[in-house]
């Protein structure tokens, strides 16, 4: 007779198979990185953002990011990719960076420096931390534009593409 406090042999399938993962994720990426795509923040679009933006990637990820502006500030950032891990953590922590920022210091935040604030990221995986900024700022020059504060031309209010 089975006990139910006792797990199943699914329940010790499942909770090998995590272990199993978590070991070679531990390998590969930084606990930072880790923490960031098993519980990303700020998922998913925005009805009422004040402005979007996309950046495709030459790994064919894409990424999708949403801004809200208050006077000078990004109020909050929301993001959507179809990414690996790596591109999912440089998303969610993006966003988490930029919220409350000024524009100007958060446009300001550069691939590398959303790479040190993960850790580091494996070499084939620095390109997930451009494909976030570019779809950040790509966010709020769409922003800016919807609001009239700057006028599109030419390659300027383009998006960006990796």
């Amino acid at each position: 007779m089975s006990n139910k406090n006792s797990p199943s042999e699914l329940d010790r399938l499942v909770e090998n198979i995590v272990t199993a993962m978590e070991s070679e994720d531990s390998k590969i990426y930084t606990k930072e990185v880790i923490s960031e795509f098993r519980d990303p923040a700020n998922v998913g679009p925005m009805d009422d953002a004040d402005g979007s933006g996309v950046a495709d990637g030459l790994c064919m990820d894409s990424m999708h990011m949403w801004v809200k502006i208050d006077g000078e500030k990004v109020s909050q950032c929301t993001f959507y990719t179809d990414g690996c891990g790596a591109t999912i953590a440089c998303g969610s922590r993006l966003t988490k960076l930029v919220t409350g920022r000024t524009i100007e210091d958060a446009m300001a935040i550069s691939p590398e420096d959303l790479t040190t604030s993960l850790g580091g990221l494996p070499e084939n995986h620095i390109h997930c931390a451009s494909l976030s900024v570019i779809a950040f700022r790509n966010a709020v020059r769409d922003a800016k534009c919807r609001t009239g504060q700057t006028r599109r031309r030419g390659l300027e209010a383009a998006q960006v593409q990796m």
